[in-house]
C-alpha cells in the first residue's frame, strides 16, 4: 500500500500562484509515477500533470501547459505541483495519484484507472 497526503491548497486571486504538495509513504519502490487530477463542482475528474519518479520526465494537460509544473523530490517521496497564473477555471479540488504502470503512453498516463492510490483531495479556488 501507498499513503498520500496533499497539502498547499487555498484561496488565492487570479493571476496568483500556489504549490501543492503531496508526501508519500509505504510501498514507495513500486510507484512509477505520480500524477495529478483535479475535479470541479459537477465536472468529471480530468487529468492536470504527471512525472515519472525515476527519471522525471512529465507530461501536461494543454489546459495547464506553461502554467503549471510538476516535480519531485525523491529524498523525501514528495511531488509538487507549482501553479502560476491561476485562473477561476483552475477551482477544483486536486489530487494526488501514484501508479505502478511503466507504460510511456501519452494517453495511458492520461487515465484515472492508471493510478492505484489516491490522496484525499486539497480545495484550490481562484476568485476572479
Amino acid at each position: 500500500q501507498v499513503q498520500l497526503v496533499e497539502s498547499g491548497g487555498g484561496l488565492v486571486q487570479a493571476g496568483g500562484s500556489l504549490r501543492l504538495s503531496c508526501a508519500a509513504s509505504g510501498r514507495t519502490s513500486s510507484v512509477y509515477r505520480m500524477g495529478w487530477f483535479r475535479q470541479a463542482p459537477g465536472k468529471e475528474r480530468e487529468f492536470v500533470a504527471t512525472i515519472n519518479w525515476s527519471v522525471g520526465s512529465t507530461y501536461y494537460a494543454e489546459s495547464v501547459k506553461g502554467r503549471f509544473a510538476i516535480s519531485r523530490d525523491n529524498a523525501k517521496n514528495t511531488v509538487y505541483l507549482q501553479m502560476n497564473s491561476l485562473k477561476p477555471e483552475d477551482t477544483a479540488v486536486y489530487y494526488c495519484a501514484a501508479s505502478p504502470s511503466a507504460s510511456p503512453s501519452s494517453y495511458i498516463v492520461t487515465q484515472a484507472k492508471t493510478y492505484t492510490y489516491w490522496g484525499q483531495g486539497t480545495q484550490v479556488t481562484v476568485s476572479s
